[in-house]
């Protein structure tokens, strides 16, 4: 019962992304709705700014899906269908934008922020230890010269 249950709760978390694509989008071909769905997973719905095309349910997703499907019956390949949807929605359209230079700070910006912060973190705890070390130590003396006075 456990097992049908647990099937059930995976086929409903996910259906959604299967239920995107509508049966008349897909192509006959099973290689190339394959093809479709592989590439339309690298690409970003112009509308729905997270999700891919594969899983939006966009209007504008779903022309774009029937773009990448006629490209493909047409012969071109996914780098070429690639190339013509970066030149009519920009690099936007690419999930994985290509490493250069305007895109560094995409790709490294995350790994200089956690040097940083290390570093930082470094500093904070080299100058807790100098201050520890100059500091004298402190011993059950030290609490008659101070002034403590527990009765």
């Amino acid at each position: 019962m456990r097992l049908v249950l647990l099937a059930l709760v995976a086929w409903v978390l996910a259906a959604p992304a299967a239920w995107a694509i509508a049966p008349s989008e897909m192509l006959k071909d099973p290689v190339l709705e394959h093809r479709a769905r592989e590439l339309s997973k690298e690409l970003r719905c112009p509308k729905c700014q997270n999700q891919s095309l594969d899983d939006s349910e966009a209007d504008i997703a779903r022309d774009l899906r029937r773009i990448v499907r006629e490209r493909m019956v047409a012969g071109d390949s996914n780098q070429e269908i690639k190339d013509y949807l970066v030149a009519r929605y920009g690099e936007f359209v690419l999930l994985k934008p290509p490493v250069k230079e305007s895109t560094w700070i995409l790709w490294f910006g995350p790994l200089g922020l956690a040097v940083i912060g290390a570093f930082v973190i470094w500093q904070i705890a080299r100058r807790g230890r100098a201050k520890l070390a100059t500091e004298p130590d402190r011993g059950p003396d030290d609490e008659e010269t101070t002034g403590s006075v527990t009765g």
